[in-house]
C-alpha cells in the first residue's frame, strides 16, 4: 500500500501532521511531505479536509463468518485438577453466549480427565470437547496447539477464551498463529458489541495508564486470554450438557519435545485467587524484615500475603504473590495495602476488592483515592499494634 500527496490540493493546514501517530509528515514550503517513518496507516487520509492525500489501498471487507458459532473456553487442568480461571471464564462465556444466542463449550485436553466434564457442565458448558490420549497427559506446547488446530478446523468456534496463566500465555499465541486469528492478551473485560455482535476485548495499555478496547473483525475465532480473578464464577446446578469425544492422530514425532522432570513450585500458604482477606506490602516495607511484620498480620487474620512488583523484585515475596498488571489479579473481601503508594499498575490488580484499607505515612499517596478506609501513619507502628489487637481479640474469643 502506498500513500502520496497531491501537492496542488494541499494548503499546509497541518491537520495531517497532527493526526499522524508516527511523526512522518512534515511541512516544506507550505506543503506537506511524507517521510520514511510512514507506515501507511491512513490516519492522515481521514484528517485531510481537501482530500489531498491519496492511497492505492482497497478497503478491507469483513468475511462471512456465519458458519462460526459458539463461545469456547480452554479448560486448563494439571494432574486432573481444573484451574480456577477456567470456571471463571465459563461464567463470562455464559453472558457472552446469551447475547449472541449461541452455546458455551469447554475444551478439555489430557489423559484420563473425562471426570472433569461434569464439573465443566455444572459451571456453564453446554458442550465439552474431550480429547484424551496418553500423549497429552502433561502439557506440551506443540501437542496442545495441534489439538486446538484440529478442533477449530472441525467445529469452527466464534470466540475462544483462555486464562492468562503460564500455560495460557504460552498456548494462546501458538494456537492463534496456527488458525490465522488475532489475539488480545491479558484482558480484564469482555463484552459483545450490540450492533455487529463482535467481541470487545478490554485490556490495560501504555503501562496501565489507559484501558484499550480491541475488536477482531477479520478473522475467527476471536481469541483472548483473560487474567485470573477478574471474572465471577457462575454455577448452574442441574444443568445438562453433551460430551463430544475428539480422537487425535498426534504422534511423539510431531511433538518433538519430551518432559524429563516436573519440578513443582512451592505454593503460597493461602492461594491469592481464592483468599477472602489479603495483606499486601510495597516499597514502604523497606526489606524482608519489614515483610515479616506483614506476615504476622496476615497470619492473625488468616489472610494471604501479597506485594507489589518492587516487593517481588527485591525477593521479599515469591512471583505468585505479586499483585498488579504484571502479576495476579485478586478480588478479596478485604485488601490491606501497607506501604503501597498506589501506582496504577498495582491498582489494576486489586481494584475489584470489596473493601480496601490503606496504611501509608504519606497522606497524599494515590492509594488513598481508592481506599475505603485510610490510616495515615508509619506501617512499622500501625501494623504491629493492629496485629497485637487482633491476637488479643482472638485469645478472648477462643476462651
Amino acid at each position: 500500500m502506498a500513500v502520496w500527496v497531491q501537492i496542488d490540493l494541499c494548503d499546509g493546514c497541518r491537520r495531517c501532521t497532527r493526526a499522524c501517530p508516527y511523526d512522518a509528515m512534515e511541512i516544506k514550503d507550505g506543503k506537506v511531505h511524507i517521510g520514511d517513518r510512514c507506515t501507511s496507516c491512513g490516519s492522515c487520509i481521514d484528517a485531510c479536509r481537501n482530500k489531498a492525500i491519496l492511497t492505492d489501498a482497497k478497503p478491507r471487507t469483513i468475511p462471512d463468518f456465519s458458519d462460526h458459532a459458539g463461545v469456547w473456553v480452554f479448560a486448563e487442568q494439571r494432574g486432573g485438577e481444573l484451574n480456577r480461571v477456567s470456571l471463571e471464564l465459563l461464567g463470562k462465556a455464559q453472558e457472552l453466549a446469551k447475547h449472541l444466542n449461541q452455546e458455551v463449550a469447554a475444551v478439555l485436553i489430557g489423559d484420563r480427565v473425562s471426570g472433569l466434564a461434569d464439573i465443566l457442565i455444572e459451571f456453564g458448558a453446554d458442550t465439552v470437547y474431550l480429547v484424551e490420549d496418553a500423549i497429552l497427559k502433561d502439557y506440551r506446547t506443540k501437542a496442545y496447539a495441534r489439538v486446538f488446530q484440529e478442533l477449530v478446523a472441525a467445529y469452527k468456534p466464534n470466540i475462544l477464551l483462555m486464562g492468562a496463566t503460564h500455560i495460557g500465555r504460552d498456548l494462546a499465541p501458538r494456537v492463534s498463529r496456527r488458525v490465522g486469528s488475532g489475539l488480545t492478551a491479558d484482558c480484564t473485560g469482555l463484552s459483545i458489541e450490540p450492533e455487529e455482535g463482535i467481541l470487545w476485548q478490554t485490556r490495560p495499555a501504555f503501562g496501565g495508564n489507559v484501558m484499550a478496547t480491541i475488536a477482531n473483525r477479520f478473522s475467527r475465532p476471536q481469541m483472548a486470554t483473560v487474567r485470573p480473578g477478574v471474572m465471577e464464577i457462575i454455577p448452574t446446578p442441574g444443568k445438562k450438557g453433551t460430551v463430544v469425544t475428539h480422537v487425535t492422530e498426534l504422534t511423539e514425532q510431531q511433538i518433538a519435545s519430551k518432559i524429563l522432570e516436573i519440578v513443582k513450585e512451592t505454593k503460597p500458604r493461602v492461594d491469592l485467587s481464592e483468599a477472602k482477606i489479603i495483606v499486601a506490602g510495597g516499597r514502604g516495607a523497606n526489606d524482608a524484615a519489614g515483610f515479616e511484620l506483614l506476615r504476622e498480620l496476615a497470619e492473625a487474620l488468616g489472610a494471604g500475603l501479597a506485594g507489589t512488583r518492587v516487593a517481588f523484585e527485591q525477593g521479599w515475596i515469591p512471583a505468585a504473590g505479586q499483585v498488579g498488571q504484571t502479576g495476579v489479579t485478586v478480588r478479596p473481601d478485604l485488601y490491606i495495602a501497607c506501604g503501597i503508594s498506589g501506582a496504577i499498575q498495582h491498582r489494576a490488580g486489586m481494584m475489584d476488592s470489596k473493601f480496601i484499607v490503606a496504611i501509608n505515612k504519606d497522606p497524599y499517596a494515590p492509594i488513598f483515592k481508592v481506599a475505603d478506609w485510610g490510616i495515615v501513619g508509619d506501617l512499622f507502628d500501625v501494623v504491629p499494634e493492629l496485629t497485637k489487637q487482633l491476637q488479643t481479640l482472638c485469645e478472648v474469643m477462643c476462651d
